[in-house]
Formats: structure tokens, sequence, C-alpha cells
């Protein structure tokens, strides 16, 4: 049986690994192919495609609603079997929008935060300078890394309406730790979106920053009915208002990435919220006033 010790190590080393492959060579480009490759829908391009990612990840399809994929991309986007995640019904409950694990989580100060120990970046660099940066003064951010073996699809974190989406094209650096502590201000550079929310009767405001990577740096949103990409030309800043119930899809990536949750200082924290935490979709993240 692999030790705990034994299993960091290939984690970690698996890491290194991925970093130097997907960091070291033009992204974008490769990202485009990938985009390509993994829609194949060939029998022995996705078993093979398949077998190679098992070989990187601890890829366990058991709670996929489906039992065969038509391609390596269809396995990526996987839904869940009906029941396979339990959504916490308190309404005092924000619950995390993906499966993941927790990365830097903390207050936003002085328009300040981190993606990783002495790699801090601002707010206004990450969101735009349009955005009333005051509002999330003191607030909680909390980031949430989706792995790539993970389930990709991203949830609604109580019932309440999406009031704006706002895109912004960028590069596909991976995001896993080793890139977070070697490259600054990583998310700023990526592709993203801002989705600004209200939830719950008072209709607090909160925001989900969906961070796109290396491979296949997409984003989609149901309630755009669109797909952010690189070869996306609409408009990059949509007002909406697409209501929607508590535990209920609200998009996936392409590809295993980070949500960047943001929430209000009367906000707090649920109890074992702590950087390194996994967590799943419909588990609690924090609790509102």
């Amino acid at each position: 049986m692999m030790t705990i010790k034994h299993a960091l190590h290939k984690v970690g080393a698996n890491e290194n690994l991925n970093f130097l492959l997907t960091n070291r060579i033009p992204r974008l480009a490769l990202t485009q192919f990938m985009g390509w490759f993994s829609q194949i829908k060939h029998p022995w391009v996705r078993d093979a495609s398949l077998s190679i990612w098992r070989s990187f990840a601890d890829l366990d399809l058991s709670e996929a609603k489906k039992s065969q994929f038509e391609s390596l991309h269809d396995c990526f986007i996987r839904e869940l079997k009906p029941g396979a995640r339990s959504i916490d019904s308190n309404p005092n409950v924000f619950i995390s929008p993906c499966d993941g694990i927790v990365g830097a989580v903390g207050k936003v100060e002085s328009g300040q935060l981190y993606q990783a120990k002495g790699f801090p970046y601002r707010l206004e660099e990450l969101l735009g300078k349009d955005v009333s940066l005051a509002e999330w003064e003191n607030g909680w951010f909390v980031t949430i890394r989706i792995t790539s073996s993970m389930y990709h699809r991203f949830h609604a974190p109580h019932h309440g309406k999406l009031k704006r989406v706002k895109y912004f094209s960028g590069d596909t650096w991976n995001v896993n730790p080793i890139a977070l502590k070697r490259v600054e201000k990583l998310f700023c550079k990526n592709e993203r979106a801002l989705l600004e929310v209200e939830i719950g009767s008072a209709a607090h405001k909160v925001a989900l920053v969906p961070v796109a990577a290396v491979l296949v740096a997409s984003i989609r949103l149901h309630a755009l009915d669109t797909l952010f990409s690189a070869a996306y030309a609409g408009p990059l800043d949509v007002q909406c208002d697409s209501a929607f119930e508590k535990g209920q899809e609200l998009g996936w990536f392409q590809h295993g990435s980070t949500i960047i949750v943001f929430a209000p200082q009367s906000f707090t924290l649920a109890a074992d919220i702590q950087e390194g935490k996994q967590i799943k979709m419909g588990e609690a993240l924090l609790k509102l006033p």
C-alpha cells in the first residue's frame, strides 16, 4: 500500500514535471492544439489519452454519470451521477461552488491579497479598475484549485442572481502550487471571468472568478450560452439578471483550473476551511451574517 509520504512525494514530482512541461513551451499554441485534439471522437485516441492521463493523475470516474465517453473532452467536462454531491441546505450556509483544494484564504487588506505565501497581487489587477474595490476591502477571499482529474463543473453557492459577467482574455499559465510559487500575479495574467452575484433574501453581493489554465483554457457559462476562449470575440462586459437555486450548475471549465471566491467582511469562514483542505461542491465554505 502506498504510504502518505510516498503519495505526497509522487504528487510533488508530478507537479514539478507538469510545470516544466506546460509552462516552458508555447502555452497558447499547445492550448489551441489540445482544444482540437481532445475532441477527436476516435476510440484509439480516446483510450490512449485516458491511459496517459491516468498515469499522471488519480482519475476516478466512479461518480461520473456516463460509463463511456466519446472523447477526452467528453471526460473532462463529465457530469456526476444524481445525488453524488450533498448540498448543504442551511440558508445561512454559502457552499463551495466546486470540488477542489483550498489554496490561499484570508482577508483583502489595502486592496491586496495573495496567491501563495510571498506572492501578493492587487485586486484591481485581477478584477479591473472599473470595479468598486472598496466593497471588497476587509472581505474574504478563498482560492479553490481544481486539479486536472477532478470534476470541472461549478455551481451556485446559494440561491440568488447572476448580475454581471466581465471577461478577461489572457495567458494560460498552469495554476498548480509550483507555478503559484514561481510566477508573480499569475491569476491576473490568465484568462478569467468575473461573475458578480447577489445571493439570499438580503441580496448580499459576492463574486466568483473562474480562472482558466493551460491545455484547454475555456470557460462555459449557461446564463450566456457562450464559450469564453481565445477565439471569443463578443462583448467583454455583460449585464444580466439570471436567477439560480443553490447548487444549480452555472458552467464548467474545459480543464482543471481555479475559482476565487469573494465575500463581504460580514461573512465568516466555515469552521474547518483552511489551506490544503480538500472540499466538495455543496459543502459549507462560508456563513452568511
